[in-house]
């Protein structure tokens, strides 16, 4: 099995030590920072395959850490954070965070995250998948890119493009909402129709030539989103 590689970014030594040593133990290699500067550094340095990240760190917020980390990759970054409530999940989820996790977690839920997120991350070896135009742009499903009509390629992150995938594989179709969170963010999910607005308007940003007025990505009010061509 492929070892995957987790940064683990916060300032509670207490809390380094017990995921470095829960991570290894599950076949995980682990770097560790306790701060945003050095969760940059370790990132461009051991390019990690997910990263998991406090919000409050002592030289910079998480946020900033996150929006760092967006510049240049895309990463699959778990927030693990103290704060709670729908302003501060948002905010992560809107700078780039692929899922949020509050203190005190179960060691088991974290885990459950992970896989996910790494499975979300993982490039399908599949060929023959179909390319799907969209006019504006073209979605090719093998390669897992967006393409624009110019030919300049868009950067997804892998919750983004697990959104968009689910959506194009079923288009016309009207996906529901637990039918989405449950797809891309695991089974235990099914309520958090925040995270989906919140990526549906990322998503709405770089694909619609008119994000206000959307015309590909189409939301069913109370029911769930449709992907039309």
């Amino acid at each position: 099995m492929t070892e995957h590689r987790v940064l683990v970014v916060d300032d509670d030594l207490q809390i380094l030590r017990a995921l470095r040593i829960n991570l290894a133990a599950h076949g995980y290699h682990v770097l560790l920072a306790p701060d945003g500067a050095a969760a940059l550094r370790a990132a461009a340095d051991g390019h990690p395959d997910v990263v998991v990240l406090d919000l409050g760190l002592p030289d910079m917020d998480g946020v900033e850490v996150i929006e760092g980390l967006r510049g240049w990759s895309t990463v699959p970054i778990i927030v693990l954070s103290a704060r709670t409530g729908a302003p501060e999940t948002i905010r992560a989820l809107d700078a780039g965070a692929d899922d949020y996790v509050t203190k005190p977690f179960g060691m088991a839920e974290l885990l459950a995250r992970l896989r996910a997120a790494v499975r979300r991350a993982a490039v399908s070896s599949v060929d023959g998948e179909p390319v799907v135009d969209a006019g504006d742009f073209r979605v090719d499903l093998a390669a897992k890119k967006v393409v624009r009509a110019d030919g300049t390629e868009l950067h997804l992150t892998p919750t983004e493009w697990g959104v968009l995938e689910l959506l194009v594989r079923h288009r016309g179709k009207l996906v529901g909402q637990r039918e989405l969170l449950r797809a891309v963010w695991g089974p235990n999910y099914g309520t958090e129709t925040n995270y989906l607005r919140v990526y549906l308007a990322q998503l709405r940003r770089k694909l619609e030539p008119e994000p206000s007025r959307p015309k590909h990505l189409i939301t069913e009010p109370g029911m769930g989103y449709r992907f039309e061509v």
